[in-house]
């Protein structure tokens, strides 16, 4: 498993176990050793991606736009370690969570919009982002992807996590899986695939980059 990880993100010993840590002050009630925090693998998709040793690409001080920002679980730590961070989130409710977040970190902005339609705030995020972490909850997955790669740089990162029963409850996994691929494959090359399984029943982790 490659041990890869963004400068900014460490492996620690919290609460008596091994866990991924970014710096930054506690946004869910995760453990802390310090200013460190417990990034919660079971919580958070990419999370899981890191701690399964998929090869995100990531290296600290990205410029990031992230999809389904919802409560800022992810998010968050994402900002611990990336630079400019742009949180998109659709649902009023959650946002309220996502701005006590962004209370102590100065480089996380809040998007109260829906990642389905990347033309209402192209006026705010940056061109040439180098990540797009997507997490949105929704059908058409690979749609959403595929409208937002217009902010990705052109050597930029798609970092997905698919959620087959959002796409299609009835619908075997894999078969929604090979059906996400395919329409991804029209706008980026996915450069590797895992099974989220160990974290999150019925996910796939895709790193990608644009065509």
């Amino acid at each position: 498993m490659s041990d890869t990880l963004p400068e900014g993100v460490e492996r620690r010993e919290v609460d008596g176990r091994e866990r991924l840590c970014t710096r930054g002050e506690p946004v869910y009630g995760e453990p802390t050793d310090g200013e460190w925090r417990a990034w919660d693998a079971g919580r958070s998709k990419l999370g899981a991606m890191l701690a399964l040793g998929m090869d995100t690409g990531l290296a600290g001080g990205e410029t990031a736009l992230y999809l389904g920002a919802a409560n800022g679980t992810t998010v968050s730590h994402v900002a611990d370690f990336a630079g400019p961070t742009y949180a998109v989130e659709f649902s009023p409710r959650p946002v309220r969570d996502l701005l006590d977040a962004c209370a102590s970190r100065p480089n996380l902005f809040p998007l109260l919009k829906d990642a389905r339609r990347p033309e209402t705030y192209a006026h705010v995020v940056e061109a040439d982002c180098d990540v797009l972490v997507q997490g949105v909850a929704t059908r058409g997955q690979a749609d959403v992807a595929v409208r937002n790669r217009r902010f990705l740089a052109e050597d930029g990162r798609l970092l997905l996590a698919v959620k087959a029963r959002s796409e299609d409850v009835a619908a075997a996994p894999d078969a929604v899986f090979d059906e996400v691929l395919a329409e991804l494959r029209e706008a980026y090359e996915v450069l590797e695939t895992r099974s989220l399984d160990r974290y999150h029943e019925d996910h796939l982790g895709v790193v990608a980059t644009p065509k």
